[in-house]
Order: structure tokens, then C-alpha cells, then sequence
């Protein structure tokens, strides 16, 4: 009989050592039922994944390790200890350094550790998977079979040692954080792994939000030929098992990249609000296409019931504004309270003379102030609307419609906005369920609403002939020559590369949120927010 290896995808909370802790016996418990011989764990599943510089604590180091042990004891006492359970956790270099580890426990011990190479940013989100290894492969023997031990980040160590026995399958520790496609690269690289150990990869990913990163799951096993013999679900913690001798290819579990992404933010704004003691959530609901997402994102990911909309039209709003809002507050369920601010900011305006862009934009500061008041008053955590494309190009209010304390959206071009809306229109249509975004909502004109007739596309290029040239200065760092010679609107190309690097402080001060591209604002660029260069 082969042995027989249990995935178990687990979303963990980082510090939660305890709570981690009953999440990983409880998980190896229902393993072992069904017959399990080897629990494989994701990376950080005792400590939670990334720890950042919480992992430099010495009281953190010293509780990790207790837990560890107190941890491989448990699972021998309630019975499962004939089990080999692989779990990822935080052990030290010689120098104190914090370091990765994967624990082998069985029967009551540790009797095993591999670490991460310590070039491996702990503090940091993600890490480049092809890095040059520093330690050689670890392996140990279970069951009749030779496994290996590798992390999704250092995977360059799998490379079999010259004169060792070959694996019978490499077991890898996965933090791999969801971005659009990403599945179909991790299950690519997995294939690459397991061509240069000849063995089967099994990898188990972490699955959950941390703070504005999420993590798919996805957990998966593919063959030394390439081959996807087993897949765990995305988006939800599971537990699957491969026997060793299953050689059977497995039909990959796909989904359009519309629902990943929705899914991806959807359980980002889950985790952020419930890991973080929050039950209820507020947002301003203009009756635009933005706020229109973000609030049916909410109401998905939380329920309606705890999903309320604050209504704020001002002296100038349109009608629509309010009755689209209303529309939408009636097909999803949500709490919508009206709140004129006409009265609230005509004394700033009168008080202060202001004029021009300072009475325009204290709209937007007085509703930032209705929402954080409300907030105060009921334990809410508000959530910002914005997208990529205003945020890029410091299309916001500072201290107005950028308050919040996350922010769903903020990693979605003003495109990828209307195709979520729409794809989830179109989803509820197919379950026979009443579309929750007025179509209004998604085809007016998008307008911020400070001044009468105001449209996005006063002060912006439409957004289908920005959103291309945002992608590829942002994501690729391409100059104005490269970005002229691709055919991108030259319009749009002077005034992305003229407001980007101006808007930098702007969306220093913006709420987190879910990334799920490969080239967020927040991790993946950036610039001196003091900064006299300029594209020639």
C-alpha cells in the first residue's frame, strides 16, 4: 500500500499561535479518519504567513517554538501522532536571524525542521520563487517513501543531490498569494519542479486575507510528467488526499478570471474585517458604479444585514444620484440612511470663503467626516470606493473620499470596475437571482459630483483609452517613447506620466486592500514622493 498524503489548506491568523494551533489539530484529526499517513500544512500555518517584523520579536520566537511542541504532544495524545504532519512555523538561524521552518512531527516530537534560507524577505509579501538556493534539499523517510522539503519560495533547493536515492514525491509549503492568473503560473512552476526532482510536487497553499494580500488555496499535486493529479478548491480552506501510486490525471478546477477576482477580494475584505474584530461594515453609496461594487462586494462577503449605505447627496448632486443609491440598497438589502450635507457644508463655504476646487472638494471632506462619525458612533469600519485608475493619476480626495480603513477596489483599473459589475450581474441572472447593479449605475457617465455637470472625463481621458497606458507605465515602468511606439493615446500618455508620480504622497496616506494584480501601488511601485524628475 503506497502512502497516502492529506493537503490541509487552512487559513490561518498571523500571531494567532493558539487559535492556528486548534485549527492544525483539527485539521490532522479529520485526516487521519480518512486515512492520512502524511499532513502536509501550508507555510507559516502555525504563526500565520507573512509575520513581517512581528517574527523579530524574541517573546514571538520563544511562544513559536512552544507552541510547536506543545503542538506535536497534542496530536500524540489525542491519537494521531502515528501520523507524519509537516507544518509551517518560525525557528532562528545561529545568529537569532528569524527564518521560515517546516517542523515534521511525529509521535509527540519534532523530529525534523528544514528552514528557509535567510535570504528570504520574512517581512515581506511575496519573494521571487527562482532565487538562487543558499542550503542544499531536506528530505526524510515516512511510510516506505523518501519525501523532500521545499517552500514555494526556495523551491531552487528541490534540485535532487548527486548521489542520494530520488524522491518519492517533494512536499511544498506554499504562500503564494492570489494575482489574476496566477493559478495557471503556480501549476506552470509546479510542473517545472517536478521535471527537475522526477517526482510528484504536492504543494499546499495558504488560503485567506492578511491584510492586503489573499491567498487562493488552490493546493495541488501534479506528476513528475506534469500531469495535475489532484486540486484542492480556491478561496475556502479544504482537505484533499493523493495516494502516491495515483498516477490518474485530475480535470483542473477552472473559473473565468472575472469570478477569481471577485472571490479574491471578496474573502480579502472578509478576512481584513473579521480578523480584525469588525462585524459591520459603512460606505458612502453615491449611486455610482464604484460604490455600487464595493457595496454588493460587502454584502457578499458579509451579508446584507451587516452592509450599510450612507446616502450624502449634496446642493448639486443629480437626482439619479439618490435614486440609483435607493435601487440598489432595495435589491441587495443593505441599510441605506440618507444624509443631506447641503446644510453641512454651506457654513465651511461661508465661514471660510471658499471657491473653486476648496468648495468642490469639501464635499467630498464633509462625507468623509458623516462616515467616520458614524463609524465612531457604531463600531463600523468604513470602506473606501476608490479604484486604480483615480488613485494612479490622484483622481481623489485627500481626507474626503479616501478615508476609510480599507479599501476593496483599490486595486481594480476604472475597466476592470464595469466587467466585475457586469460579470456579476450576469452571475446573479444565471443562479435566477435579481441582478444587484442597476444598470443605470453601470452606464452613466462616471462623476465625482462636486460641481454641476462634472464628469470624470473633464479632468481624465476616457477610461478605456487610460487604463492601457496605466497598465504598461505602471506595471512595466515603459517611458514615453516605449508607451508612443505601442500606439497608446498620446493624450492619455502625457497625463498619466504628468499626475502618477505627482499623486504619490496622496496614495501613500490611502486605506490597505486587496491586491490582486501583479503590479499593485502599494507593493509593487514605488517612487519618492519628493521628486523633481520628468519623462523627456
Amino acid at each position: 500500500m503506497s502512502a497516502r498524503v492529506a493537503i490541509a489548506q487552512i487559513n490561518p491568523t498571523v500571531g494567532d499561535l493558539g487559535g492556528n494551533r486548534r485549527l492544525i489539530s483539527q485539521a490532522v484529526s479529520q485526516a487521519s479518519q480518512l486515512g492520512g499517513q502524511v499532513v502536509l500544512f501550508p507555510q507559516g500555518a502555525l504563526t500565520g504567513y507573512p509575520t513581517g517584523h512581528l517574527a523579530d520579536r524574541s517573546t514571538f520566537q520563544r511562544a513559536a517554538a512552544q507552541q510547536l511542541a506543545e503542538l506535536a504532544q497534542h496530536l500524540d495524545l489525542q491519537g494521531t501522532g502515528g501520523a507524519h504532519v509537516v507544518v509551517g512555523s518560525l525557528g532562528t538561524t545561529s545568529a537569532g536571524q528569524p527564518v521560515s521552518t517546516a517542523a515534521v512531527l511525529h509521535q509527540g516530537k519534532v523530529i525534523h525542521q528544514h528552514s528557509a534560507p535567510p535570504w528570504l524577505d520574512h517581512a515581506a509579501a511575496t519573494c521571487d520563487p527562482l532565487s538562487p538556493p543558499s542550503q542544499a534539499a531536506t528530505t526524510f523517510q515516512a511510510h516506505g517513501a523518501r519525501f523532500g522539503l521545499a517552500f514555494g519560495d526556495d523551491l531552487a533547493q528541490a534540485c535532487p543531490v548527486p548521489g542520494e536515492p530520488k524522491l518519492d514525491a517533494l512536499l511544498v509549503l506554499g504562500g503564494e498569494r492570489f494575482e489574476e492568473g496566477g493559478f495557471r503560473h503556480r501549476t506552470a512552476l509546479a510542473t517545472t519542479w517536478a521535471a527537475k526532482v522526477s517526482a510528484p510536487v504536492v504543494l499546499a497553499n495558504l488560503v485567506g486575507g492578511q491584510d492586503n494580500l489573499v491567498f487562493d488555496g488552490g493546493s495541488l499535486v501534479v506528476g513528475r510528467d506534469g500531469a495535475l493529479l489532484c486540486q484542492a478548491s480556491q478561496f475556502q480552506p479544504d482537505l484533499v488526499l493523493w495516494d502516491l501510486a495515483d498516477h490518474s490525471p485530475k480535470l483542473a478546477l477552472t473559473s473565468s478570471d472575472e469570478e477569481a477576482i471577485y472571490r479574491a477580494i471578496t474573502l480579502g475584505l472578509v478576512d481584513y474585517t473579521r480578523k480584525n474584530g469588525f462585524t459591520k461594515v459603512i460606505l458612502g453609496l453615491s449611486g455610482g458604479i464604484d460604490s455600487a461594487l464595493v457595496a454588493v462586494i460587502a454584502a457578499d462577503a458579509l451579508g446584507a444585514e451587516n452592509v450599510t449605505g450612507v446616502a450624502m447627496p449634496s446642493a448639486i448632486s443629480s437626482a439619479h444620484s439618490l435614486s440609483d443609491a435607493v435601487d440598489l440598497a432595495g435589491r441587495v438589502g443593505l441599510d441605506l440612511r440618507p444624509v443631506p450635507i447641503k446644510d453641512l457644508v454651506e457654513p465651511f463655504n461661508r465661514q471660510l470663503g471658499l471657491a473653486g476646487v476648496a468648495a468642490e472638494n469639501i464635499q467630498a471632506r464633509v462625507r468623509g467626516m458623516v462616515l467616520m462619525a458614524l463609524s465612531n458612533m457604531e463600531g463600523h469600519l468604513v470602506l473606501a470606493t476608490g479604484n486604480k485608475s483615480e488613485l494612479a493619476t490622484g483622481y481623489s480626495t485627500i481626507y474626503g473620499d479616501a478615508v476609510g480603513g480599507f479599501a476593496p477596489i483599490k486595486d481594480l483599473v476604472k475597466s476592470q470596475v464595469w466587467q466585475l459589475a457586469r460579470w456579476r450581474n450576469a452571475e446573479a441572472t444565471r443562479r435566477g437571482e435579481i441582478k444587484p447593479i442597476p444598470e443605470s449605475s453601470i452606464t452613466k457617465p462616471p462623476s465625482a459630483e462636486l460641481r454641476p455637470d462634472q464628469r470624470d472625463s473633464d479632468s481624465l481621458p476616457e477610461y478605456h483609452r487610460l487604463d492601457p497606458v496605466l497598465r504598461r507605465l505602471v506595471q512595466d515602468g515603459l517611458s514615453r517613447p516605449e508607451l508612443l511606439a505601442e500606439g497608446l493615446d498620446p493624450d492619455a500618455v502625457e497625463l498619466a506620466l504628468r499626475l502618477t508620480d505627482r499623486a504619490e504622497w496622496k496614495r501613500r496616506q490611502y486605506p490597505p486592500g486587496p491586491q490582486v494584480s501583479g503590479w499593485s501601488l502599494d507593493c509593487d511601485r514605488r517612487v519618492p514622493m519628493t521628486n523633481r524628475w520628468q519623462e523627456e
